[in-house]
Formats: C-alpha cells, structure tokens, sequence
C-alpha cells in the first residue's frame, strides 16, 4: 500500500511539472503578447482597424477631470486639457480651444450648480487614417443639475475622449435624460 501511493505521489509531481513547463513555453510566444482585439474601427474607405484595449492611465486622467468640474477649477481643467482641445456637446455646438471651454464654463457654473458621477469607463486604442496609433477612453456618467425653476435635472452622458500625450485633445459628449418610471 505504502508503494502504491508513492508511485501515485510521483506521478502526480511529474505530471505537475510536466503541465508548468507547458504553461511556460505558450506565455513565452510573441503571438501570446499580443495586445486582445476588442472592436473594429471602421475607415473613410471602408478598411477596418483592430481595437484593442488602451492605457488604464487615462483613466485617472478623467477621474481628475470630473472633480475638476465638480470643483468648478477651470485652472486644473484647462491643465488637463491638450493644446488643441475641442469639444462636441450634445447640442450640435463645437467648442475650439480651451479658452472658447473656459468661457462656457465659468458662465455656467456661475448660473448652476452641475456635477457628475461617473459609472464606468472603457479604454481602447486603435490606429487611425494615418496609420497612427490613437488613445480612447469612453465612459459613463450621471449628470445631475438644477433648472431655473429649482427642479432637479438628472441625465446620464457618454464622455468619448481621445488623448495625446496624456491630455484630453477631443470629448465628444452624448445625452440622455433618465428614464421616467
């Protein structure tokens, strides 16, 4: 009986060794290293380019952000803004520049109290029509206010930014008003 279970004993470290070692040969392929595909990013001319997951940095750059505009510092907004920041709001407006934001800013939270939460957020990079690599992230946010007649507005947003850098260059900003139940 003592026999038996040590031939079971080392069967088992053999077979055990045997599996690390196979572990270690795929984690050493390039293919293996390779960032995971998660979207297509469709061209002008109708190519296709992988999206794969982006830096996780940008994230606390958002983060940041937020709290800025909660805060209402337009001096810490406009330091994470890249030079050539432009925004799209999900009125149809553009904003060129930090100094066209700052302006709509401070006119803003000078009449309102706005402030955002935000409730997920999604990083991704991905080659653009000139072959460079772009960085993305897209998040969720509820969006709360209050309108001129004093009655809360509650709405959720898609902040979709890309950065340079390390910097926001380019928010798109999509609405909707939360769901009546």
């Amino acid at each position: 009986m003592k026999k038996l279970f040590t031939l079971l004993f080392a069967g088992f470290v053999l077979a055990a060794c045997n599996d690390a070692q196979n572990s270690n040969e795929k984690v050493s392929t390039k293919e293996d290293l390779k960032p995971t595909v998660i979207g297509s990013a469709y061209m002008e001319d109708r190519s296709v380019n992988p999206i794969t997951g982006g830096d996780l940095n940008t994230e606390q750059v958002w983060l940041d952000y937020v709290q800025a505009h909660n805060d209402k510092n337009l001096e810490k907004i406009a330091e994470l803004n890249h030079p050539e920041w432009e925004g799209f709001l999900p009125d149809g407006r553009t904003l060129k520049g930090t100094d066209a934001q700052m302006e709509l800013l401070k006119t803003w939270f000078e009449t309102s109290n706005p402030s955002w939460e935000v409730q997920w957020m999604i990083t991704n990079d991905s080659k653009n029509e000139k072959g460079e690599m772009t960085h993305w992230l897209t998040t969720g946010n509820t969006y709360t206010d209050t309108d001129a007649d004093g009655n809360e507005v509650l709405e959720h947003h898609i902040h979709d930014m890309e950065f340079v850098d390390g910097k926001i260059k380019k928010i798109n900003v999509y609405s909707r008003a939360k769901t009546m139940e």
